[in-house]
């Protein structure tokens, strides 16, 4: 870097300043702090090196574990993960064909074993729970949790409803609203309103659309209403009548704003 320091040459390094003006002065003292300045990074640059010499099998170690942990998420991507999802896509195709079965059924009984084998899979083929156990991690598993939950909630089995569908996740605008205004039917179905309302509440704050947030914001007026909050409950009812006016719901919005207003 600098040659100051080393060859002992700064400028007018042996200068006799008794015998400098005021303007020498100052270009000498420009010069030294200069020179002090690349001494400084000189001294800087030495122990960079020095640091980089003692601590160099560590900083190698780094670096190959870097490029290990890289190589080793491009290749699970490419043989883990990719496979798997294509294997766990399929296993859910057959368990959504049991589940479209009994939603498409008449008879109460093979309705409510249809659900079941759904869940429980059967003719060789997984169902829902087997599918969120062994391909954790993939998209299949995540919508079986859904479907699961889904399957439930038609048995009746509330409690694993809930739990199921608080297992899903998603960004999407109608699958996550609706994960969140079925797990507040099931505290519904339980008689646990204040439950029931807060999921409401999410399902319609989720997203905005013509299709679930009238649904919900209506469900969340109505048990608003129930808890004696009617305040809230004009207000969600309001929202529908500005905001989706050609919805289903606002079909009949004025005769629950009128009940509320008595």
């Amino acid at each position: 870097m600098a040659t100051y320091k080393k060859n002992n040459n700064r400028p007018n390094r042996n200068r006799n300043t008794e015998q400098l003006d005021e303007a020498q002065e100052a270009q000498l003292h420009q010069e030294s702090t200069t020179a002090e300045v690349f001494d400084a990074l000189d001294a800087g640059a030495n122990r960079t090196e020095d640091w980089v010499k003692r601590n160099q099998k560590i900083i190698i170690g780094v670096l190959v574990a870097v490029a290990v942990v890289g190589l080793g998420y491009l290749l699970y991507q490419q043989f883990v993960k990719a496979p798997n999802e294509k294997k766990a896509a399929n296993e859910f195709f057959f368990a959504q064909q049991f589940f479209d079965e009994a939603m498409q059924a008449t008879d109460t009984k093979v309705k409510d074993s249809l659900f079941k084998v759904s869940i429980e899979g059967g003719k060789g083929k997984y169902g829902f729970k087997q599918i969120a156990q062994n391909y954790s991690g993939t998209k299949a598993a995540n919508l079986a949790e859904y479907g699961m939950g889904m399957a439930y909630m038609r048995l009746g089995d509330y409690n694993n409803a809930i739990n199921h569908l608080k297992e899903f996740n998603s960004d999407d605008d109608i699958f996550g609203a609706l994960a969140y205004g079925n797990i507040g039917d099931a505290y519904l179905q339980q008689k646990n309103n204040a439950e029931a309302l807060k999921y409401y509440i999410k399902a319609f704050e989720h997203s905005n659309n013509d299709f679930v947030t009238p649904l919900y914001l209506k469900k969340a007026g109505i048990v608003a209403s129930l808890q004696g909050k009617k305040e809230d409950a004009l207000k969600y009812y309001e929202r529908i009548k500005e905001e989706f006016p050609t919805s289903e719901e606002a079909r009949t919005i004025d005769i629950l704003i009128g009940k509320i207003s008595q």
